[in-house]
Order: structure tokens, then C-alpha cells, then sequence
């Protein structure tokens, strides 16, 4: 159903009708005549075109020019006298229309300008108040009790003025508060889904990285364990079944780490190895599949944490499988060290190399810059065509003691 009036920008509809209300009380008290001169409307078409036109102010407050909002405080106040010149009877209440203006007022004024006009209302009102009644003779008593009820009704007035004002402030601010708090709660519904999309990307990323260096590291053995088993078939069958059923292993492996990734990989790589004798079954697998062996020194100092242990295994893992697909290496390093605030780990062959300035966007070096990066270290490579390469991996203990893997 639509509604029959449309309303800009007035955010209380209620004050609206309240005040149409009492202006076509005042409207009509204008338009009926009167016995008593005094009393009647010396123009009554002008009187009512006043209270229409200062009822349809009301339907657009100013909210954004600072003169703007002066300009329509100055004819309401205007209009406001119009009708207590001309209204006769209409002027007995014309001091409710000072309630209007104060309540207009703290619509479109921050508090000082609220206090300027509730303090000018007030002053007008005492003018037009004692013009009406500056002609009246009385007699010494009922002067004592006009001057009574003078004084009691004007200080109602302005009691009533200030009551406005304190009203109109503490439902203003309630509203700003409710849309504050609806901002803020969409802000934090619009934080939510981020943080939720964040941690969905960064868990897809986790088990990318898993698949790719478990199963991609055992695939690679897996080749090459092949390969080299049909080279040999014609010449040395013995020695060829025994790459094959290492090749067998190997699948075995890879259906084992296929597995894993599929129940999001909640089994520790390690599977409750120590790092000491997982590493050295990542160099046997190398010596198998190339016939180097690598040259392994590891120093620990003390007991490392699971994220960290995993982070270092992987980069091992896929350090050694690029060596074994790339490198043509004859001589592999790895050196494992801690001091009291860091770990410093580096793989170095001597390889055919690569410009490592063009080859860095692989997954698998991408890899173990993350899982690096993760623990809060640094990540290296220093590498060059003919040179071999050097990679580099320094991580603070203290701080992978307290973040985990994935968090960065």
C-alpha cells in the first residue's frame, strides 16, 4: 500500500502528524468568526495560508547549507508572527508554535544552534506576550494576580521549551546511536564474510600445498624409479624389478598421501618421526632415484615445534624433488642450525642451475616461501645458470612458538 504523502527527509513521521494536528486546530479556530472584536481574525485568508505554509515546511528540513538552515529558521519564526499579529483568537495559542520551531530546530541544528533558537523562541514569545496584554487595565488586586499568573505561565513556557529541548536531544541521539550500531554491525557482517572468505582461501591454499609436496614429491619418485627401470629391462633385468618394486612402494606411497589429502590431511607428515629421521629418509630417496647422496647436517639445540618441524620438512621435501627433476646435481648439501633466537636452514647443489629471477612462480618455490613467510622468517634463493643454487630459509624461534602454520 503506498503512502499517501511522501516523506523527504522528516525522520519522525509522529511529530509530523502532531504537528499538522494542532495547525488545522489553529486553521480552523481562524476560519470560524467571533462575537468578540478583539478576538476575531483581521485576516483570517492570511492566517491560514501561514499555518498551511508553515505545516508544509515541515516536509523538507534543511540537513546540509549552514545559511540554508538559518534562512528557513527565519521564516518559520516569520510566519510565526503573522499569525500572532493577525490570528486573533488563533494567537491564544500561538506559543505552541514556538515548541514547533524548537522541535524543527534540533532536527536540523547541532546543539548550539539548538540552544540559539530555544533561547530566541523564549525571547520572542515575552515580546509578543506582553504586547497582547500591555493594553489590559486592571485594578491593583487583579493586577497582583495577573502578574502571578504572568509569571507561572511564562515560566511553564519556558520550562516546556527546555523539556523539548532535552526530549528532542536524547531521541536524536538515540537514533544516531541505533545507526551507528547498524553501521557498525554491517561493517562487522562485511568483516565477517572477508575474514571467513580469507580463511576459506587460505585453507585451499594449505591443502594445495600438501597435495603438492607429498603426493607431488612421491609422483616424481614414482617416475623416476620407472624410467630408470626400462633403461635397465634389457640390460640388468635384476636390477631393473628392484627399481620397479621401489616404484611399487612409491605408488603405494602416493595412494597413502592421496588418502591423507583427501580427510584434509590431519595426519602429521612426519607421522611421529623426529625431523632427524624423516630428512634422512628424503636423502635416501634421492640417493635411490639419482644416485647422489645427499650430505646432511643437522644441529638443534632444542626441541622444535610441530608447525615448524612441518614447515622444515616440506621444504626439504621439495627442495629435493626439484633437485631430483632439475638440478643434474652431483653434490647435494643440506645444514640445519639453531641459535637461541633462530633456525637457519640451506640446500645448496651444484647443479645446472636457473635464473632465478624468471623461475620463482613455481607452486613449489612459491611453496616454501609461504610456509616461511607463515612463521614470520625470510626466504631465499641465489641461484644463476651453470652455478647451481643456494636456498636459504632463517626462522625466529620465539615467534614460531606462537604462531601457527598458515597464519601470517
Amino acid at each position: 500500500m503506498t503512502r499517501p504523502i511522501q516523506f523527504n527527509n522528516h525522520p519522525f513521521r509522529f511529530l509530523l502528524y502532531l504537528e499538522w494536528i494542532l495547525l488545522a486546530f489553529a486553521a480552523l479556530t481562524a476560519a470560524l468568526p467571533s462575537h468578540s472584536y478583539r478576538l476575531q481574525a483581521r485576516f483570517p485568508e492570511l492566517t491560514i495560508c501561514s499555518l498551511m505554509l508553515f505545516g508544509l515546511m515541515g516536509l523538507r528540513l534543511p540537513t546540509r547549507n549552514h545559511i540554508t538552515k538559518i534562512v528557513y529558521t527565519a521564516a518559520e519564526i516569520f510566519l510565526i508572527l503573522i499569525i500572532d499579529f493577525f490570528g486573533g483568537r488563533t494567537a491564544r495559542i500561538f506559543p505552541f508554535f514556538y515548541v514547533i520551531l524548537v522541535t524543527r530546530s534540533c532536527l536540523i541544528f547541532q546543539l548550539p544552534g539548538r540552544l540559539v533558537v530555544t533561547a530566541l523562541s523564549f525571547v520572542l514569545f515575552l515580546i509578543t506576550f506582553r504586547r497582547r496584554f500591555a493594553r489590559i487595565a486592571l485594578s491593583p488586586a487583579s493586577q497582583e494576580r495577573f502578574l502571578f499568573f504572568t509569571l507561572s505561565f511564562v515560566l511553564v513556557f519556558g520550562l516546556a521549551l527546555l523539556f523539548v529541548l532535552l526530549l528532542m536531544n536524547a531521541v536524536i541521539s538515540e537514533r544516531e546511536s541505533r545507526e551507528k550500531l547498524a553501521i557498525a554491525n554491517e561493517k562487522l557482517r562485511q568483516y565477517a564474510l572477508q575474514i571467513e572468505n580469507q580463511a576459506t582461501l587460505e585453507e585451499r591454499n594449505r591443502i594445495a600445498r600438501e597435495i603438492h609436496d607429498s603426493l607431488g614429491h612421491s609422483l616424481t619418485a614414482l617416475n623416476l624409479q620407472l624410467e630408470t627401470g626400462l633403461k635397465l629391462w634389457q640390460s640388468n633385468p635384476t636390477k631393473a624389478q628392484a627399481f620397479l618394486a621401489k616404484a611399487k612402494e612409491l605408488g603405494s606411497k602416493a595412494l597413502q598421501d592421496v588418502r591423507q589429502s583427501v580427510s584434509t590431511m590431519r595426519s602429521h607428515p612426519l607421522q611421529e618421526q623426529s625431523l632427524e629421521q624423516a630428512i634422512a629418509s628424503l636423502a635416501e630417496n634421492v640417493q635411490r632415484s639419482t644416485g647422489v647422496a645427499p650430505i646432511c647436517q643437522i644441529q638443534l639445540s632444542q626441541p622444535l615445534p610441530v608447525e615448524m618441524s612441518t614447515a622444515i620438512y616440506r621444504i626439504v621435501q621439495e627442495s629435493f624433488t626439484n633437485i631430483c627433476k632439475y638440478a643434474q646435481a652431483t653434490e647435494v648439501k643440506l645444514e640445519i642450525t639453531t641459535t637461541k633466537n633462530s633456525l637457519q636452514l640451506t640446500i645448496s647443489d651444484n647443479g645446472i642451475g636457473f635464473d632465478f629471477t624468471q623461475n620463482t612462480t613455481g607452486f613449489g618455490l612459491q611453496s616454501m616461501r609461504d610456509r616461511t613467510l607463515a612463521l614470520g622468517g625470510y626466504f631465499n634463493i641465489n641461484s644463476a645458470p651453470g652455478s647451481g643454487c643456494q636456498i636459504t630459509a632463517t626462522i625466529p624461534l620465539s615467534r614460531s612458538l606462537l604462531t601457527p602454520l598458515g597464519n601470517s
